[in-house]
């Protein structure tokens, strides 16, 4: 995972207009399911992959109770832990401390197609509910892209769509979703969530941009792919962007290609902490899809979540169809 200065999107302005008051502090009136955040404990016998110690920002415990502290107070009654580790014994802790606390609704863990172990493994996880699917892309040095064509690769994702779990990109960039689009065209029904699509840096040269739309244009005609509002609040020259406008119209141009029932919420907490606080970002958020009306609403705060995770409600606020 990787930190983030600038938030790499086309913006029709760049005001730092505060934001109201209000927006930060009061609940929303639709529930809210956080497709996207990250749980670790620093404290933990030989410490944790990720973050680093260095990082003042992060390295403390990421606890349910800690995110929730901060969540529920703005109307989020459930979440999804995303890996932050490449250990494969971090599958079981992830699914442990998700399985004590019912505000957690699933986990996307990490396993790699192809390795002699993963489908033994991939059937031991799947026999747990709360086991969604797995994260794979360009993190922890591993490229999609090449390895696509690794032996026994290939035929773990499809092992993967089979059991009906879900794959989960990573820090996007237009070589990562070349390889997604490749992935989707090998590999019939998977559903593929693609993680903080705002964040992904486009193309300065035309001939790169037009290959870099073309590939999203492609996936968003497969109703199999899913993609992540997350990484979303920016800083520009060191300060936080506050002025709704200067988010409107790279986040249309996702919203509008993908369309109302296949974009989803995720704050990427407490990551995100490196660019605002979990109000602020809620609050941005809140900014952008307070445009829109209540039924598309109800479908990026939990509805469509619902649809590409096929999460199971396990708290009475939590909502069902």
């Amino acid at each position: 995972m990787r930190r983030r200065d600038v938030l790499k999107l086309t913006a029709t302005g760049a005001g730092a207009l505060a934001l109201r008051r209000g927006a930060a502090a009061s609940p929303a009136a639709i529930p809210i399911i956080d497709a996207h955040i990250h749980l670790f404990d620093t404290t933990r016998p030989g410490g944790v992959p990720w973050p680093e110690k260095s990082d003042t920002a992060l390295y403390k415990p990421a606890t349910p109770e800690r995110y929730m502290a901060l969540a529920a107070p703005l109307g989020v009654v459930g979440a999804i832990a995303i890996e932050a580790s490449p250990l494969a014994a971090d599958n079981d802790w992830l699914l442990d401390v998700a399985s004590r606390h019912p505000v957690m609704v699933g986990i996307v863990g990490d396993l790699v197609p192809g390795d002699p172990d993963f489908l033994r493994q991939l059937e031991r996880l799947h026999r747990n509910p709360l086991f969604l699917g797995i994260r794979y892309g360009n993190l922890w040095g591993r490229d999609l892209s090449l390895d696509l064509a690794r032996p026994g690769f290939v035929d773990g994702l499809k092992a993967l769509a089979q059991a009906g779990l879900v794959l989960d990109s990573a820090n996007p960039d237009p070589k990562l979703i070349r390889a997604i689009l490749n992935v989707s065209e090998q590999v019939a029904g998977l559903g593929i969530v693609i993680d903080h699509l705002p964040h992904s840096p486009i193309p300065a040269d035309p001939a790169a941009r037009r290959e870099y739309e073309s590939d999203l244009g492609k996936l968003a005609q497969n109703r199999n792919v899913f993609v992540k509002l997350s990484e979303i609040p920016a800083l520009v020259n060191g300060r936080l962007a506050t002025d709704p406008a200067y988010y409107k119209a790279p986040l249309d141009a996702i919203w509008d290609r993908f369309g109302e029932d296949r974009v989803l919420f995720g704050s990427d907490w407490p990551n995100s902490d490196h660019v605002a606080p979990f109000a602020r970002t809620m609050a941005i958020v809140r900014g952008y899809i307070s445009t829109k009306g209540t039924a598309a609403q109800e479908k990026y705060y939990w509805k469509n979540s619902l649809a590409a995770y096929r999460w199971h409600r396990r708290k009475p606020d939590q909502p069902e169809l």
